[in-house]
């Protein structure tokens, strides 16, 4: 029988009253009620309005007056109102209040009341989000005692509780052991699986389940396992997933066509997935989003700033999540004008607090190279995210600030937050750009110390470290022991030999990594044409420059171009260099004219070198060292006005020599020293040594050094 129809007519119309008011979130009328019930004194007599007041300050989170409340109740065996609380609790998905549930949950067994199937889903939750284990497995100890095996509902919490915690044994367990399974159910196991990346488990359920007659997927079970083929590596599956969705009918569920849409820009396949997103009349922001999302993923962030444009002029509001992904589109594409906007709309939009809106911010400042404004978001957040962290260190790698990096990884390390394989990767690079090979070694040391292994991407920052500090040994070591290597990891192995003087074994490991079937990208051809340039090996550069585009469909770059024509220009077939220039189909600027300027300073060729040199300065140079190379060409031609000249020229246009910059790494420490400073703190010193040395090279030890031996930038 209905308990409310025992209700005088008077407690129904209460009854519906806060019922009305619990939906509305009313407070003042929800209070004057409760004061209604404690004057008549109905409450706490009347256990269908109690429960029901109950249910009122917990749903509009008043926990405080309902744990007051709850106190009062004369009886507590009934579960009901224990259930009210416990749920309302977990069902914030925060943890204090996941906590609090907990603890109520542990009272109410002490107290002897026996929880019910709707118990054990809040206390599952709640667990799940606290990540207790040991509550999870006590909880389904009982649940096995008290509920039958029948009871869908509770069994289902028990495998979502398993699946969030990364239980998949005991996940398994209890899904092959229900006696009767739902959508929800195998909804839950596939994505389960799927939110860990277990692609092969959750689609071979999704097969089982359409094997069977009495269930078939529905729109939960299809968005879950269009989740889990979002990789190019199984996109055929989720082409097969797609053709069901049509057939089923389903596809017009909008959550449907937004996985599926998701699923093909994730895999790449953004043509699929622009012409899903183009017959959609229906689109919400996850619509929008996924695309926008997708282009990012796909470096093409011209496009996805284009949609969010499109997004914004057809009504709809951003969530936090299509934020995210055009401030990546902004990081990729450097284009910071569109991202200060979004920042000013974000901020405008009450988003700019949330953690994952703040990271996207300061890696989209720093990309743009506005380090200042990445510092003040990073200093503004006390939360110890790795993730920020990580975009702040390599944010300040790619900046050049290597030093500073470094000394943030250090202070991260005292704070107590563990590193991941991105952390690793940029304070490895750090160390590259600076040669610090023993700092390297340490930060190697950290790598293993972390249980890190030699897979991508520290596998191949790990390589370039050694072999950019000169250490090829290691460097092939780490390179032969890695489990999977990508075209990264083979041109960071062929730079490093490449610059180290052994062209021969670059060229070796370049045919080697032909030979494995792994096709080699532009910057593969970079270092094999500088491998040839070093070792003198014209007709072998040309045959690469040309095999490019004739075998490998790639079309040379400038870089390239300017290879070539440094290995015609080190060969001394400086006229040749000359109609490969100006025979070149790319549009090259400045950079070939500078490369075979210094050639003919170096092969004597003045001639050739003045028409270079005036070609750069036509073209309206900046670099400094083509106005000082031209000058000295001039002045070994005995041409002082055209000397004079090009000075003049070069002073109007407010160009200076840049100083010279070097650093040596000494105890764990970089000295970094440019032409004129003075501060170091053992300049003094520096100075002794270096007069010592040059009364060494002069061969006179006994007699004091001249003031004009050392340049005036030394003294």
């Amino acid at each position: 029988m209905n308990q409310a129809a025992t209700l005088t007519a008077q407690s129904r119309s209460l009854f519906t009253k806060l019922r009305l008011c619990t939906n509305r979130r009313n407070l003042p009328s929800g209070k004057a009620i409760h004061g209604h019930l404690l004057k008549s004194g109905v409450f706490p007599f009347c256990e269908y309005l109690s429960i029901t007041l109950l249910n009122f300050y917990a749903k509009c989170h008043l926990f405080n007056e309902a744990d007051l409340l709850f106190a009062e109740f004369p009886c507590k065996m009934d579960p009901v109102s224990w259930n009210t609380l416990i749920n309302s609790y977990s069902q914030l998905g925060l943890a204090d209040c996941s906590a609090s549930a907990l603890r109520l949950f542990r009272k109410m067994i002490r107290h002897g009341s026996l929880p019910d199937s709707h118990t054990f889903s809040g206390i599952f939750s709640a667990a799940a989000v606290v990540e207790d284990m040991f509550m999870v497995y006590q909880a389904h100890c009982l649940l096995l005692k008290l509920i039958d095996s029948s009871e869908e509902f509770a069994y289902s919490s028990t495998l979502n509780a398993y699946c969030k915690l990364g239980l998949w044994f005991e996940a398994r367990r209890v899904f092959d052991e229900m006696p009767v399974r739902n959508s929800i159910t195998w909804s839950t196991i596939i994505s389960g699986f799927a939110s860990q990346r277990m692609v092969d488990e959750a689609f071979m359920l999704f097969k089982v389940m359409l094997s069977q007659e009495d269930e078939y997927p529905n729109e939960f079970v299809f968005t879950s396992v269009l989740s889990a083929l979002a990789s190019s590596d199984v996109v055929h599956n989720g082409m097969q997933v797609h053709c069901l969705a049509i057939k089923s009918g389903l596809l017009s569920i909008v959550s449907v066509g937004n996985a599926v849409v998701t699923m093909y820009a994730k895999c790449g396949i953004l043509n699929n997935a622009i012409k899903l997103f183009e017959l959609y009349t229906n689109r919400n922001s996850i619509t929008w989003s996924a695309m926008i999302t997708g282009y990012a993923q796909s470096a093409d962030g011209e496009k996805a700033l284009i949609l969010f444009k499109d997004m914004h002029f057809n009504g709809m509001k951003p969530s936090k999540y299509t934020l995210v992904g055009v401030l990546n589109a902004c990081s990729d594409i450097e284009e910071v004008t569109v991202g200060k906007q979004v920042h000013a709309y974000l901020i405008k939009s009450g988003f700019e607090s949330q953690i994952y809106i703040t990271t996207a911010l300061v890696d989209m400042y720093a990309k743009c190279s506005l380090i200042a404004d990445a510092e003040k978001g990073f200093s503004e957040l006390r939360v110890p995210d790795l993730v920020l962290w990580t975009s702040m260190i390599s944010g300040y790698v790619q900046n050049g600030d290597n030093e500073i990096a470094i000394s943030l990884y250090c202070r991260m390390q005292m704070e107590g937050i563990a590193p991941n394989e991105l952390t690793m990767a940029s304070v490895l690079k750090a160390c590259s750009c600076l040669s610090a090979m023993e700092l390297g070694k340490q930060i190697h040391g950290h790598v293993v110390k972390n249980g890190f292994g030699l897979e991508v991407p520290i596998g191949n920052s790990l390589s370039t470290m050694y072999t950019k500090c000169g250490n090829l040994d290691d460097g092939n070591g780490i390179f032969r022991r890695m489990p999977a290597r990508d075209v990264v990891s083979w041109n960071s192995m062929i730079s490093g030999l490449s610059q180290n003087g052994r062209g021969n074994e670059a060229l070796d490991l370049f045919e080697e990594m032909r030979l494995e079937g792994l096709k080699p990208n532009n910057v593969s051809f970079l270092s094999i044409l500088s491998a040839c340039s070093r070792m003198g090996m014209v007709d072998k550069g040309r045959e690469y420059f040309q095999s490019m585009a004739d075998e490998f469909g790639l079309a040379p770059r400038i870089e390239h171009y300017a290879c070539m024509v440094d290995i015609l220009g080190r060969a001394g077939r400086l006229k040749e260099a000359k109609d490969f220039i100006e025979s070149a189909t790319i549009e090259h600027g400045l950079c070939l004219w500078h490369v075979l300027l210094s050639a003919c300073r170096n092969h004597q060729n003045y001639e050739l070198g003045a028409y270079a040199g005036e070609k750069l300065i036509e073209l309206g140079s900046q670099d400094s060292s083509s106005y000082v190379m031209l000058s000295s060409i001039y002045s070994a031609m005995g041409q002082l006005d055209d000397v004079e000249r090009v000075r003049r020229i070069m002073s109007a246009r407010g160009i200076s020599k840049e100083p010279g910059c070097s650093w040596i790494e000494l105890k764990n420490q970089v000295h970094v020293f440019v032409v004129g400073d003075s501060l170091h703190f053992a300049i003094e010193d520096i100075r002794s040594e270096l007069q010592k040395l040059c009364r060494l090279m002069k061969g006179d030890e006994g007699s004091e050094m001249e003031s004009d031996i050392l340049p005036d930038e030394l003294l």
